[in-house]
């Protein structure tokens, strides 16, 4: 199995129906991918799952149910969400090509991708594409763009496939290749760090903070900044509220 292709994750997002689950194995199954993990699905395990495997129970059996998104992102360094039409959400938009290019070069550097498809009846909601660096969306026709979950699924696992296909066999990184980008968990925690800070140096003034808040997540998804830079960020944060609690008289510090 090519390595970097162990190293990306299809995330079914609240699936419905079974019998996609098991379509979706099948479809991993036999463009060479072998990891499939499920978020709060409504009937699994199931038979029709079972069924629609044909043959790829291995990999169906394996598939990891977790009860969050945040859960099944932990240790994911890039997230690519697969959305059938436009959203409310200020994300890069890439076609399947250039998505399944993206996430291959960035498993083949050592970090872990994840590949979110959304419920068969919503898709992602707004909140779970903010947690992915980019959104891929599939070109389908505006009077009918409604793709089966499974067939989608099957359509990134090929563009994928055509990238480790073209891949050097002998391709090895370089001393001087970069550090991996730190986990989603880390940077959500950072954005935290970063949220709190902000109030503590009253930057709003009393305004709402959604658009910095929601510009501010845009622009360090797409710097993907490493563990390391992550802690000199939050470092940096940490003197800023230090300062701030100096900063405040004394009656409001309990003195």
């Amino acid at each position: 199995m090519n390595a970097a292709m162990a190293r990306i994750d299809c995330v079914l997002v609240r699936p419905q129906h079974p019998g996609n689950i098991g379509a979706a194995a099948r479809a991993l199954r036999t463009m060479g991918l072998s990891r499939l993990l499920l978020v709060a699905p409504q009937r699994f395990p199931d038979a029709e799952a079972s069924a629609l495997a044909a043959g790829a129970d291995a990999l169906l059996d394996a598939a990891p149910v977790h009860a969050t998104l945040d859960a099944a992102l932990a240790g994911c360094t890039l997230a690519l969400g697969l959305s059938a039409r436009r959203r409310g959400v200020s994300l890069d938009e890439l076609d399947p090509r250039a998505g399944a290019t993206r996430a291959f070069a960035h498993a083949a550097a050592g970090g872990r991708v994840a590949l979110l498809f959304g419920n068969e009846r919503t898709g992602l909601e707004n909140d779970e594409l903010a947690r992915c660096h980019a959104m891929v969306r599939i070109p389908s026709v505006d009077d009918f763009s409604s793709l089966n979950l499974a067939q989608a699924v099957q359509l990134m696992a090929y563009e994928l496939r055509l990238c480790a296909l073209a891949a050097a066999p002998d391709a090895v990184a370089t001393d001087a290749a970069p550090e991996p980008p730190a986990g989603l968990h880390e940077v959500e925690t950072f954005f935290a760090h970063l949220w709190r800070t902000l109030d503590a140096i009253d930057f709003h003034k009393g305004r709402a903070p959604h658009t910095v808040e929601r510009r501010l997540r845009r622009f360090f998804l797409r710097a993907q900044p490493s563990l390391r830079e992550l802690r000199i960020l939050h470092g940096v944060l940490a003197d800023a509220e230090r300062m701030a609690q100096l900063a405040q008289p004394r009656s409001a510090q309990g003195e």
